[in-house]
């Protein structure tokens, strides 16, 4: 339950993602799947273990670059967290029927997953401004979206 909880003050201090610099990695393993690393919530990285979080904390890795991805993607939403978790949960839910054909299918094809899956080992994707390419992945269909997973087509 304490788990659940935490939650709420990283929420209520959170501030516009344009003025988070860099994410700390705290952790938390309620929120997080089994098989899941990391996930960003409103400025900072939960982690399932206090090791990862160190992994996080120390260095700048293609672990990192994912959720500052995120970071940048909330960004190009309005500056707002909320318009970027109700659109990320929009696309979790179209892509739902995926799940039917591809394991975890309404993750993988979340247009914010397929951008910040695609870049992650790139680390220097960042240092070009904003990560828009979710965008282009937004447009297109779910169908296009799995051909191109199983493509795994770089910078498609």
């Amino acid at each position: 339950m304490w788990m659940m909880l935490q939650i709420i003050p990283i929420m209520w201090r959170a501030v516009r993602p344009s003025r988070v610099a860099d994410m700390p990695a705290v952790v938390n393993t309620f929120w997080l799947r089994k098989g899941f690393e990391g996930l960003t919530f409103f400025g900072k990285i939960l982690t399932p273990t206090q090791a990862l979080a160190d992994e996080f904390n120390t260095g700048f890795n293609a672990l990192k670059n994912h959720e500052m991805i995120h970071l940048r993607q909330a960004q190009s939403c309005g500056d707002s967290w909320v318009r970027f978790y109700l659109l990320y949960l929009w696309y979790w839910l179209r892509a739902l029927p995926a799940n039917r054909k591809l394991r975890h299918g309404a993750y993988l094809l979340n247009p914010f997953e397929m951008e910040a899956y695609r870049h992650m080992n790139d680390l220097h994707y960042l240092a070009d401004g904003e990560a828009n390419e979710w965008r282009k992945f937004a447009k297109m269909s779910i169908k296009e979206r799995i051909t191109l997973y199983e493509q795994k087509i770089p910078g498609a």
